[in-house]
């Protein structure tokens, strides 16, 4: 797959770019005025003056997670609704409009109880962390749950975060200030916090602490690790992590889960994602194996793995299962790896078959497993995580459970922490268009489907298109079914980069008719126009559209993103 570079080099002069003769020089470069002044030179003065725009943008961002706004403009679209609207906060900070029923609130009280009398164990075993006895019992604790008032401690002690931070001290604010002067990321970060959470109330106002912290580690990160750079799926993985851990803390956190083999995330974000590719390949085939009558009936309606399960894997089931319930899966995560999130997806379909079987609709289906599963599971988190073990269990028998080996370009080949000088074009914004042939001719397919409906939508508002009466499927009806298989074809390709513009597919998923619902849902890549009229993202940037966003103005969000 061709795809623009956003640093502008080969891979012979990366390396030289690196070599230890050329260290003084890389470290003089690293300010942002020297850089301009060793740059400008080479460029016309169309690119020094857009530069310069894309500078002092950059700065204007920071400036304003510092100042908490900008006095200068009208910030006001990004405010969140009045607290009044919203009958509960739960423990963990979000916002519901309605309230939970007595009976849930004794079965949380229950709970409560629960993880109190377990608190004084874990508390012995965060003490003697090193003791057998702690190795002894720390994976049967932890399938069982950690307290939450513990969890901190604990994510600390599994991602061995006290190491890495004394062995790298003083290497987050370096990252964070290279990133200030030079990081061609800084503009999708800052969107991106804006949509992160905005239903909690450590991230609903606009420029608050924990938004500036999101902020400050997505944007050192895109510095420190350069052939990763931004991917929005971090901006979630992050938003969780400084929910229970300090900012410093959080941006190692994620450098873990990056780069150690347990976890690996790293190949989830790089150019072309490889790793969610492996994931979706190994889940079909578990699936295949395990549950070839579910398997069947979802391949019967188009609904490819895909579709749903592309949070599954890239943030860990975040907005995708209940929260309380994903902080469990996230604590066998930190414990066991990635083969508890082939393991959690197989439990998933596993328990939900039946009801699954009943569906006959594309979009019902991914609507069960992608919303309605995140509001109500329908079981017991101890019980899903029971069957989760029985799951792993399951899997290790069949040889399953863990994944194929990783191929060499999914992994790290760079050194973290020495940034690299983004090329001109990034630094402008501009993104080019190389696609290879196939791609090319799979855009302008998807974009010719894309009117066509329009116009068809215009035709059926007006009374123009009529089924054909004889209980067969109509033009319509056709044509809708071509359209829902050129999105599984994109979506089977998802390393594709598609210039559709952010303002189509807005209008496109508030359709009554149409592109499906379940479509939609997939993941788009977008590249920016010349033009500058359509929002502008990182090469690596991962866009995970739902159809409506009940947090954020969208209108007003692609008003001040076409303005910027």
């Amino acid at each position: 797959m061709t795809r623009y570079d956003r640093y502008g080099l080969s891979t012979e002069q990366q390396q030289q770019k690196q070599s230890p003769a050329d260290g003084a020089t890389h470290q003089r470069a690293e300010r942002h005025g020297q850089d301009a002044t060793m740059t400008y030179g080479t460029m016309t003065d169309d690119e020094s003056l857009l530069l310069e725009r894309a500078n002092a943008e950059r700065e204007e961002i920071f400036l304003r997670y510092e100042r908490r706004g900008c006095k200068a403009t009208d910030d006001s679209w990004q405010d969140p609704e009045e607290l009044s609207v919203y009958a509960q906060i739960d423990r963990y900070g979000f916002l519901h409009q309605v309230a939970s029923s007595d009976q849930a609130n004794e079965e949380h009280d229950k709970l409560l109880k629960l993880e109190m009398a377990r608190v004084k164990k874990w508390v012995k075993m965060h003490k003697n962390w090193s003791s057998s006895a702690t190795r002894e019992n720390l994976r049967r604790r932890v399938m069982k749950g950690i307290p939450d008032r513990m969890r901190s401690a604990i994510w600390r002690k599994l991602l061995d975060l006290d190491r890495l931070m004394k062995e790298n001290k003083g290497v987050y604010e370096r990252m964070l200030q290279i990133a200030r002067d030079r990081s061609p990321d800084i503009r999708q970060i800052d969107f991106d916090v804006n949509r992160q959470f905005r239903n909690n109330i450590f991230y609903r106002e606009r420029y608050c602490v924990k938004q500036q912290s999101l902020f400050r580690v997505l944007a050192a990160y895109s510095m420190y690790n350069t052939e990763i750079g931004y991917c929005q799926g971090m901006s979630t993985v992050a938003a969780v992590l400084l929910m229970y851990l300090d900012e410093e803390d959080t941006f190692w956190a994620l450098e873990t889960l990056m780069i150690n083999t347990r976890y690996a995330m790293h190949g989830l974000y790089i150019v072309g994602f490889p790793k969610l590719m492996r994931f979706l390949a190994h889940h079909d085939k578990i699936l295949t194996k395990c549950l070839p009558k579910l398997k069947k009936h979802l391949d019967k309606h188009e609904v490819h793995s895909v579709l749903y399960s592309l949070k599954w894997f890239f943030v860990i089931f975040i907005e995708r299962i209940p929260f309380s319930l994903c902080l469990r899966v996230w604590d066998i995560y930190m414990m066991f790896g990635e083969r508890v999130l082939t393991a959690m997806s197989f439990t998933i379909l596993k328990m939900h078959r039946t009801k699954l079987l009943r569906m006959t609709d594309m979009d019902e289906i991914t609507d069960f497993l992608m919303t309605k599963l995140h509001r109500q599971f329908g079981y017991p988190d101890d019980t899903v995580i029971k069957t989760l073990q029985t799951s792993m269990d399951e899997l290790k028998r069949l040889k399953l459970l863990n994944l194929p080996p990783a191929a060499v370009s999914e992994l790290p080949t760079q050194p973290r922490g020495q940034p690299l000088e983004p090329s001109t074009k990034a630094k402008i914004g501009h993104r080019d268009e190389q696609f290879s042939e196939r791609e090319k001719v799979l855009k302008e397919k998807v974009l010719y489907r894309s009117e066509s409906k329009n116009d068809e939508d215009e035709q059926y508002h007006n009374g123009g298109v009529r089924g054909n009466g004889d209980g067969a499927a109509g033009p319509e009806e056709e044509d809708d079914e071509r359209t829902e298989k050129d999105y599984d074809d994109i979506t089977e390709d998802t390393v594709s980069h598609l210039n559709i513009g952010l303002q189509r597919l807005h209008r496109q998923s508030r359709m009554a008719k149409g592109v499906s619902t379940g479509s939609l849902r997939t993941i788009q890549s977008f590249t920016t126009f010349d033009t500058g009229t359509s929002l502008g993202t990182s090469l690596n940037s991962l866009v995970i559209i739902d159809p409506i966003d009940d947090f954020c103005d969208n209108d007003s969000i692609i008003q001040e993103s076409t303005r910027l």
